[in-house]
């Protein structure tokens, strides 16, 4: 099953050693995804596979929800936030596809 969502959200680090970056969802897709996400295999820890565009960068990566938030976190590795020139504080527009086998 594919699942198109379009957003904007501002990149944050995360804290602690190592502190990845990343955004949250907007509750809206958050909402989508948990949808979307129900007719899918059980992954490790809740997160679900989805196909990302940020600028001119495309990737695949895993999403995962996030108690604090009540949404999920999308994770944007350094080769994507150095090719878009972006860092933590700016505003992204993110594409994302859910990309996941339904179950069988």
């Amino acid at each position: 099953m594919l699942d198109q969502m379009n957003f904007s959200a501002d990149l944050w680090l995360s804290p602690g050693p190592g502190g990845w970056t990343f955004v949250t969802l907007p509750e809206a897709c958050a909402d989508q995804i948990r949808f979307v996400a129900a007719g899918q295999k059980a992954k490790s820890w809740g997160m679900i596979k989805v196909k990302v565009t940020i600028g001119s960068s495309t990737w695949r990566t895993t999403i995962w929800p996030d108690k604090a938030s009540g949404s999920f976190l999308l994770p944007v590795k350094a080769a994507v936030r150095k090719a878009e020139k972006v860092s933590v504080g700016d505003t992204v527009k993110v594409d994302m596809t859910v990309v996941d086998e339904p179950r069988a």
